[in-house]
């Protein structure tokens, strides 16, 4: 019995171990480079949203290439 409970404190420590390894390099990934975001309503249309449906288009932010300045003529900016 004793050695059961000495398994689940191990495992129980390694997933609070990659719990606290995980979230902030996600956080960091997700904050400097990329992150998935929804486009609803008709101030994009017609390249998002075409046709005035209700459905949400889904786009990826690329906050990488703004950081660079590389931006160029055509490309969709978002703003928050």
């Amino acid at each position: 019995m004793a050695q059961a409970q000495g398994v689940g404190r191990r495992y129980v420590k390694a997933f609070f171990k990659g719990f606290f390894v995980a979230v902030p390099v996600t956080v960091t990934f997700l904050d400097r480079v990329a992150c998935v975001a929804r486009v609803e309503g008709a101030s994009m249309q017609p390249s998002l949203n075409p046709g005035g449906r209700q459905a949400s288009d889904v786009v990826l932010l690329n906050h990488w290439s703004i950081r660079n300045y590389d931006v160029q003529r055509g490309d969709i900016v978002s703003l928050v």
